[in-house]
């Protein structure tokens, strides 16, 4: 740890652990450039009583890991979400079930992710903290002595439930599986881990109406397209409100609830859109007004009529708004309230709004008519502004003011129009002494650069569940360190007439940029040979050739790879009857294979990776797609060495990332390996093969050609698996310099025009 200010944050965690000590400062980093510099002692409070909860380095990876992640996806102060959070992990350390620290601390940010409020991340763990509470037993009945049984299985699903329901579904899902399997533990278990019917038939019951997560894609789409508008779109959970909650304008983002069920025969992702078109309507045409002067039912009054306005304009706009909007608008009776009894003024600006927006309201008061007769008129001319709306709604309340609008019994009934916001953002407040704050703060010292990268998440493919555990491994990337860029040039020299054979073939396969279509009707220049006989023809009296054009095409190859070396510690290993090791073998054949592709003129990028857990994959970048072949990248080449494990899937899904960004015609990610998908904290050989597998399918949907060319002798029993048809295995691994620029050239051959 170089940096200073990295050491003391260690000292102050005060950890012994060596897993989490490689990863610190990544780590760190990442907390550095999302959390404000002085809540960062809160950070780091919070990851020492975790390191000291007796429960390994496990959770305090996973915190230091995703908890960055938590505070930017919420887009709230740490403060607002980690004391909920650490409150939920002393109540459950204190219990029995103390071991589900780790699988809350594992999918939080995969939960965060779906959540997105720090107000619904609050919920959720008061959720999974009752779900304890009533599943846990006691042999005496009074205090809790056996763990829940199913809790666990319960947070591991958790991401997964929070992508079918919403909040207020999988409350209910929980609330059934306690009901129906609280003294069955086993059946409570397979209930809660999705593995009996019978749970999946309930979730799919509580999955009616349209999900925000499912429809957020295609509402942020519609924001953009009709109204140029990014602003950023926001769930907030309905699973715990008292009353309905509408919709509202934050400094975040459009609020949105989390799910809508259909109403009044809309479909929830046409209430959705509603809902959008009305706030972005907002957005485009009201002003805020100063309200410390207005009285409650003044602001009621303007609220209502700003909200026709933003509608009238709307239908204006959008014409083919009008069925949904109309359906979604409540129709009051005429005579619904009693004014004798019973406060009427809501019911009456419902009344107006709906006659603002509908020419067949069918009301007979004759105050209203005016003010709609008012309205239009103010309309007439453009859109004009909250103001007139102001004065209008002023107006209209003080003619039709009754001594019984200040009685407490208001009349409600179809006066919610919950499509609409909650009109926050129309008001601002002057507070005493607000003065000083619009004196600019002094500036501050600007933050140090952060010392390293923060991780990069993947899911990971668990195919007894058939399910991905989201954000599961943690990839960490950085330029891999330089040595010497003299010991590359000697390995080139060494295999001098390897290289002269190749030069010759590379001669035979390099493109020509350009070549000439001659007799084209149509072309970039005259082809005057052509052209001079097609005039002689023409005055000899015969028929002239028409095509005296020559036209041009690329002949070139359009083609991206990027090279994935695995480093993992098997390649220390030596050859059969040589002392040299397999890895300097390797390092041979990939400085041939970058010469050789730097001579073809191919985009080539070349990478290394190891494991050492989930939590920390290393990928080294050691060339880049823009770096040339040159002393630096072959320096870095020079210091390659090997050690750790190979966790396959995760570094595949980082490199098919690094190649998705390419535009070329043909992308390949070409691996070099000497063994089987392997890690520590992994038992079962079969769980990274099949997850390397799923890395494979992705990168082939994705438009990405993986092959992979493995030295290990004994490959046949698994590489087919991962990699179908795209591999091979080398029997004689001192043939791999020649052998793996040759497999480069017959993979890239069929890409050329």
């Amino acid at each position: 740890m170089a940096d200073p200010d990295s050491q003391a944050a260690w000292t102050t965690l005060d950890c012994g652990f060596a897993a989490v000590a490689d990863v610190f400062d990544e780590c760190y980093s990442a907390a550095k450039g999302l959390i404000a510099s002085h809540e960062i002692p809160d950070f780091l409070a919070a990851a020492r009583s975790i390191g000291k909860l007796g429960r390994g380095a496990e959770p305090l990876l996973a915190f230091l890991e995703h908890w960055p992640d938590v505070v930017r996806i919420t887009g709230l102060a740490q403060s607002v979400t980690l004391p909920s959070v650490m409150a939920a992990i002393q109540h459950l350390q204190k219990s029995p079930n103390g071991p589900a620290v780790t699988p809350l601390l594992q999918t939080l940010g995969a939960v965060a992710t779906r959540l997105r409020t720090a107000d619904a991340l609050q919920h959720y763990l008061m959720l999974l903290l009752d779900h304890a509470q009533r599943t846990s037993g006691s042999i005496h009945g009074h205090h809790i002595t056996e763990p829940s049984p199913s809790l666990a299985d319960f947070l591991a699903q958790a991401p997964r439930l929070l992508g079918v329901v919403s909040l207020a579904g999988l409350r209910r899902w929980v609330d059934d599986g306690i009901r129906l399997h609280q003294a069955h533990p086993e059946k409570q278990r397979a209930y809660f881990a999705l593995a009996s019917p019978e749970s999946r038939a309930i979730l799919q019951r509580e999955r009616e109406g349209t999900l925000f997560a499912d429809s957020e894609r295609r509402l942020a789409q519609t924001l953009t397209a009709l109204w140029q508008d990014d602003c950023p779109l926001v769930p907030y959970s309905t699973a715990f409100a008292d009353k309905p909650l509408q919709p509202y304008l934050a400094a975040d983002g459009m609020r949105l609830p989390d799910a809508l069920l259909p109403r009044a025969g809309i479909a929830g992702l046409a209430r959705y859109r509603v809902m959008l078109a009305h706030m972005a309507g907002h957005r485009r045409w009201s002003q805020p007004l100063i309200a410390d002067n207005w009285s409650p039912q003044q602001r009621l009054a303007v609220e209502t009529l700003e909200d026709a306005r933003v509608d009238f304009l709307l239908l204006r706009r959008f014409p083919g708004l009008a069925p949904s909007l109309l359906a979604l608008h409540p129709v009051p009776a005429d005579n619904a309230c009693d004014p004798v009894n019973e406060s009427c003024l809501r019911h009456r600006l419902t009344c107006l709004s709906r006659a603002c927006l509908d020419p067949a309201h069918g009301y007979a008061d004759l105050l209203l008519k005016e003010y709609v007769a008012r309205f239009h008129a103010v309309l007439a001319d453009g859109p004009s502004s909250t103001r007139a709306m102001a004065d209008l709604a002023l107006s209209y309340v003080t003619r039709s003011r009754r001594q019984s609008d200040q009685l407490a019994n208001v009349y409600f009934t179809d006066t919610e129009i919950d499509y609409r916001d909650d009109n926050r953002h129309l008001w601002q407040f002057i507070e005493a002494g607000d003065e000083e704050d619009s004196f600019a703060p002094p500036p501050k010292q600007a933050d140090a650069e952060p010392a390293g990268l923060p991780p990069h998440h993947y899911p990971e493919w668990d195919a007894a569940t058939q399910a991905y555990r989201p954000d599961w491994t943690a990839v960490y990337e950085a330029l891999h360190p330089a040595g010497c860029a003299a010991d590359i040039d000697r390995l080139l020299e060494k295999h001098a007439v390897l290289a002269r054979r190749l030069k010759r073939l590379l001669d035979l396969l390099k493109p020509q940029e350009r070549v000439r279509q001659r007799y084209q009707e149509d072309g970039s220049e005259l082809d005057l040979d052509v052209a001079v006989r097609a005039l002689v023809d023409l005055k000899s009296g015969r028929l002239p050739e028409a095509r005296i054009n020559v036209s041009h095409r690329t002949n070139g190859r359009d083609i991206s790879v990027l090279l994935l070396i695995d480093l993992s510690q098997s390649l220390n290993g030596t050859l059969p009857g040589s002392n040299q090791r397999i890895l300097d073998t390797a390092r041979e054949a990939v400085a041939l294979l970058g010469w050789s592709i730097d001579q073809l003129g191919d985009a080539c990028a070349i990478a290394g990776f190891h494991s050492n857990t989930r939590h920390e994959v290393r990928y080294h970048h050691i060339k880049g797609f823009s770096e040339a072949w040159d002393d630096t990248v072959k320096a870095r080449l020079a210091a390659v060495e090997a050690g750790w494990s190979t966790r396959m899937g995760a570094a595949l899904r980082h490199a098919g990332r690094m190649l998705a960004s390419r535009r070329s015609e043909k992308r390949i990610l070409l691996v070099l390996t000497d063994g089987e998908p392997a890690d520590i904290d992994v038992s079962d050989p079969q769980y990274l093969i099949d997850d390397g597998k799923k890395a494979v399918e992705e990168l082939s949907t994705a438009g990405i050609s993986p092959f992979c060319l493995s030295l290990d002798p004994t490959a046949d029993r698994y590489v087919g698996h991962i990699f179908g048809k795209r591999w091979r295995v080398l029997d004689r691994i001192e043939r791999l310099p020649e052998q793996l620029p040759m497999i480069y050239l017959n993979l890239t051959r069929r890409s050329m025009r």
